[in-house]
């Protein structure tokens, strides 16, 4: 059943869309934009793997520490239960209060431990989203210029000194402002595969910024096929 996304077939998608971006402008540097959305795809894909095999070198030397530390921690219990009959009243509350403090100590210990791994992976998640987002906005600059109006205007003004070249036909800018939105779209599928096996309220919430900032890039690039459609 297709409830999952598939890495390879994400890769594959990106392949594909560099390649046809390149066939279609290969003076333009939007297939150089293509090929590091294909970089992308891979490493999310490779992520994936890694996020799959449990790193059980970690895992064994947070498990010894936690031993180590309720090994600590049952001594502790031993000297306060084995306080002399001749205690004071000082002696007792000095032994409670270490042990209290062991208890606060070992409790934050063991979350502080705990939770190494998925720091870890989030760490790594992080600089993938954060990498993502950057792409994005590099896609959008790509586009930024690409205006319909310019096109199907028939008396769109005379150009200034520092007027972006136009030399695109209406099929090839809709051509191009397509191979922006895929992209776009690949890069949130890119987002959804790290938090698709990690169940982290901030790696998630982190992929939902991700995917409102693609959708957001992309409805604008929609905006000007939709005007390059209806006029043509």
């Amino acid at each position: 059943m297709f409830r999952r996304l598939d890495p390879v077939r994400i890769v594959e998608t990106a392949r594909q869309v560099e390649r046809r971006v390149t066939e279609r402008f290969p003076d333009a540097g939007l297939h150089r934009v293509a090929a590091e959305v294909v970089e992308v795809t891979e490493r999310a894909a490779a992520d994936r793997a890694w996020f799959g095999t449990p790193p059980w070198a970690l895992r064994i030397g947070v498990g010894v520490c936690i031993l180590l530390l309720l090994l600590v921690f049952s001594a502790t219990i031993l000297a306060v239960t084995k306080l002399p009959a001749t205690a004071t009243i000082p002696d007792v509350v000095q032994a409670v209060d270490a042990f209290i403090s062991e208890v606060v100590f070992l409790g934050f210990a063991i979350v502080f431990l705990s939770s190494l791994e998925v720091r870890r992976k989030r760490r790594r998640v992080l600089r993938a989203i954060h990498e993502l987002r950057s792409l994005a906005h590099v896609i959008d600059m790509h586009q930024l210029t690409k205006d319909p109006d310019r096109i199907l205007n028939t008396d769109p003004g005379e150009d200034t000194a520092s007027s972006p070249s136009r030399t695109m036909t209406v099929f090839e800018l809709s051509r191009y402002l397509d191979y922006c939105s895929e992209m776009l779209s690949l890069l949130s599928k890119c987002a959804a595969i790290y938090a698709q096996d990690f169940d982290d309220p901030v790696t998630i919430s982190a992929v939902n910024e991700i995917e409102s900032l693609t959708s957001g890039l992309s409805r604008k690039i929609w905006q000007k096929i939709m005007v390059l459609g209806t006029r043509h």
